[in-house]
């Protein structure tokens, strides 16, 4: 079971953080918008399955269909709606990694010499998460407290610091030196200090960095512990 729901996540964070454009995300509204999404999920799942009309592959596009449409048409664009979207998500996948073990056993994949490979879907799906699918979130979660941000600065260099200090989080864990993790901290505190700087700024810069940190960290323990259940890589310490 394990085996076949990483194959479903890796498909989920390809899909959702990574193949799904702007323009899905704008349109997602109206039917091309949504059907564009829905055929990058079945796509997805068609390559790491390399079943792509198997019941259980079908029922997950059909349960992707219906949260993104529960979420677009009801819920607003915020941080709660944004996790509760990616729980429902998550559930669908255990479950039909649950009725369906077989979708990896039955792939192509499921060769002699290919048993390190849900480890590494797993160990990639994690990188998106901790960095690509964080940076959503992470911005989200601001929001309400935007207004009293400095405009001044590159454009998207916060999304980019963002998205490097998460992957790099994810990397100084994978590699056993979580000591590191209290330097890029005290680095970035120093970087971003000022001392002329209000009150309310500097709440918002400490927020989001504790925000933007912990989730690395849940993104990185999340994935060795499901990493920690399959045969592991011999790399990594």
């Amino acid at each position: 079971m394990i085996e076949t729901f990483a194959l479903l996540l890796f498909a989920h964070v390809l899909a959702d953080f990574i193949l799904q454009t702007n323009w899905m995300v704008r349109t997602k509204t109206r039917f091309i918008g949504m059907a564009a999404h829905i055929a990058i999920v079945w796509v997805t799942l068609a390559a790491v399955t390399t079943m792509p009309l198997h019941e259980a592959v079908l029922i997950l596009i059909g349960a992707h269909l219906v949260i993104d449409v529960v979420k677009t048409a009801a819920l607003p664009n915020t941080f709660a709606s944004f996790m509760a979207d990616q729980a429902a998500h998550v559930a669908s996948l255990i479950v039909v990694a649950a009725i369906a073990p077989d979708l990896w056993s039955g792939s192509l994949w499921a060769v002699d010499g290919f048993d390190w490979l849900p480890s590494t879907l797993i160990l990639i799906s994690g990188f998106i998460i901790a960095t690509r699918a964080g940076g959503f979130a992470i911005r989200l979660l601001m929001t309400p407290y935007a207004e009293i941000t400095e405009r001044e600065g590159l454009a998207d260099g916060g999304a980019l610091i963002g998205q490097l200090e998460r992957g790099i989080v994810f990397i100084l864990i994978l590699a056993d030196a979580p000591m590191a993790i209290g330097f890029l901290i005290a680095a970035k505190s120093i970087l971003r200090f000022k001392p002329e700087a209000e009150d309310q700024l500097t709440e918002y810069v400490i927020i989001g960095t504790l925000a933007s940190f912990g989730w690395a960290l849940a993104a990185t323990f999340a994935s060795l512990g499901v990493m920690s259940v399959l045969p592991p890589l011999p790399w990594l310490p």
